[in-house]
């Protein structure tokens, strides 16, 4: 698979050995009228008459193509065989991602249909296939501009503008084959339980299974610590108690492997690795623990976006690479913002131990509440989000939206029954992590209190603080206070602020060359030091204040306030920086009541 662009296994978290990547050179075409299906495109694709490199989108150089202009339909085709050893078994069609509306056909035959640009789906083609050279037509419909479509930070304009950058179409994760047998394991959720050293699992099979056996074992570096089976027809978790359980924490992000096999005596009928962290996450008052300990989280604003692949990492070493480059100058964590980060990261998240926020794309879906269409789309993306990552123990708070608003005072009742319907559905199919209802305001009903201030004089800063307190009501005032909920004593945080305007190798105000930061450029790289270390301090060192989210890891496009710059160059001194951002943080230290 060297030749293959992204060749590893794109689910290292639910990994079967019968796979096969589809990424490389697929045939494309642009379908700018939405008309190949009238055309009939799906049974013959010879109309596609361009090439493209999966999983890049089409506005991607990675992709071979570049096109960055709107596109509302793109098509793509490919041939395959499956292996030999596959005939036995059922064959299933896999995708990253693919933005927005997607349709697939095998051999002329439609397979399947999924709705939503950001998250894993399959269909099955076991029916479809055939033995010796098979076809494949995908079909993806796109429109950022209608209001109705989560697309996070796609610019809804021809040209990338303030905060809202190039557009991603089409496929732009692995697509991918798997074989599995006729009875198997759709999922298992994997729910750590740190106080009882146990880990319960609850899996979810596809197929009757009657009279089969559902096990599971843990081992560490190949030695076994723990094995436990029971009914699989029973419909109840399974328990798997660890002998001398090790936590996961980012200081130690110990792991444990997992294999879940589906019995037939002692014939395995389905089996898949997983791995699992042993962690617990809580609230306690206005702190949030990690095992029990209180938590500061020193966070970075990630948006995932990459001058060659967009939306797209050119490499998995790319994904791993960030986590790195952010540890490197003091973070613990990010705030994967406005995006659905792929499997790939979450693994190295969990390798690593970097605590993350798994937030939706939920821009672009526009701020009519009242818009039925627009909230079906919101809610059942999220909840396929959620249940595809919940079992990343370094995923520590979920956020289904970000600055979100009623877009007038009409529209405040259904603003407020869809966060709280969004609040729900996430609390009911993951009830073990804290729910940020909406990043900076207005919030409505939420586990954990957060602001966004991108004041750059650090005095008036603090004084946005000064009477934050749990038991200060109304110590607080954001953006459209009128219509947020009061504090009630929450975690705090800041999770947006800093965004200094810096451009490498600037020197003054006049040669930004167009882009942009928050606040004034300043005039030398000692000022920008100055205002990150002192708007830093007021936060590590507020008594009531659980964390911060900097803005932002890497520059993206023309929005240039990033640590890095867009190609992942260090702007600053990273020693000065892990002094700033890793500094020793107030709530940590008061372990009072």
């Amino acid at each position: 698979m060297n030749d293959i662009p992204r060749p590893e296994h794109p689910k290292p978290q639910f990994y079967r050995p019968d796979w096969l990547n589809l990424n490389g050179v697929w045939r494309f075409g642009f379908d700018f009228g939405a008309s190949g299906l009238e055309r009939g495109w799906a049974s013959d694709p010879g109309a596609l008459d361009r090439e493209i490199v999966v999983p890049f989108c089409p506005e991607s150089r990675l992709s071979g193509i570049g096109h960055t202009d709107f596109v509302s339909c793109v098509w793509y085709h490919r041939t395959f065989e499956l292996p030999p050893n596959w005939e036995a078994k059922r064959v299933f069609l896999h995708f990253g991602a693919v933005d927005y509306d997607c349709r697939a056909w095998v051999n002329g035959r439609e397979v399947g249909r999924h709705i939503g640009g950001s998250v894993s789906f399959a269909f099955e083609i076991t029916g479809a296939v055939r033995e010796g050279k098979n076809s494949i037509t995908v079909c993806a419909l796109d429109d950022v501009r209608s209001g109705r479509q989560p697309s996070g930070k796609q610019s809804p304009q021809f040209a990338s503008h303030g905060c809202l950058y190039t557009r991603t179409t089409g496929i732009w994760q692995t697509a991918w084959l798997e074989a599995k047998p006729r009875i198997f394991f759709d999922w298992v959720q994997i729910v750590p339980d740190l106080d009882r050293g146990c880990f319960a699992l609850v899996p979810r099979f596809d197929g009757t299974v009657a009279g089969l056996k559902f096990r599971a074992v843990a081992s560490v570096d190949g030695s076994k610590v723990a094995d436990a089976a029971t009914s699989a027809a029973n419909g109840l978790p399974l328990v798997l108690p660890l002998t001398c359980p090790q936590p996961w924490s980012p200081e130690t992000p110990f792991l444990y492997d997992l294999r879940f096999e589906l019995l037939e005596g002692t014939r395995a009928v389905d089996s898949v690795t997983s791995y699992a962290g042993l962690r617990r996450i809580e609230i306690d008052g206005n702190r949030v623990l990690l095992n029990h300990q209180p938590l500061f989280q020193r966070l970075v604003l990630d948006q995932g976006f990459y001058p060659d692949g967009i939306w797209t990492a050119p490499s998995d070493a790319e994904l791993k690479g960030d986590i790195q480059r952010a540890m490197a100058v003091g973070f613990n964590g990010a705030r994967l913002h406005q995006k659905v980060f792929e499997e790939r990261f979450h693994y190295w998240a969990d390798r690593l131990g970097y605590l993350t926020w798994g937030e939706f794309c939920d821009w672009g879906a526009g701020r009519d509440f009242r818009d039925a269409a627009m909230v079906r789309n919101l809610e059942s993306e999220w909840t396929e989000v959620v249940l595809r990552d919940r079992n990343h123990p370094s995923i520590i708070a979920w956020t289904p939206t970000n600055e979100t608003y009623a877009s007038a005072r009409a529209d405040l009742p259904a603003h407020r029954r869809t966060l709280r319907e969004l609040v729900n559905l996430t609390r009911a199919i993951d009830p073990t992590r804290p729910i940020n209802d909406t990043s900076g305001y207005v919030h409505v009903e939420t586990d954990l209190y957060t602001d966004h201030n991108y004041e750059q004089d650090p005095d008036l800063f603090r004084g946005h603080y000064e009477k934050l307190a749990p038991d200060a009501r109304k110590g607080f005032h954001g953006h459209h206070a009128e219509l947020s909920v009061p504090y009630n004593g929450q975690p705090f945080f800041v999770d947006e602020y800093g965004g200094t305007w810096w451009r490498a190798g600037a020197g003054a105000k006049a040669e930004a060359g167009g882009g942009w930061g928050y606040g004034e450029m300043p005039q030398t790289i000692e000022e920008v030091y100055r205002r990150i270390e002192k708007l830093t301090e007021v936060l590590t060192t507020h008594p009531h204040i659980s964390g911060f989210c900097y803005t932002q890891l890497t520059d993206v496009e023309q929005e240039q306030n990033g640590i890095y710059t867009f190609d992942r160059k260090l702007k600053f001194d990273a020693t000065r920086l892990r002094r700033a951002f890793g500094a020793p943080a107030a709530i940590e230290q008061d372990t009072g009541p």
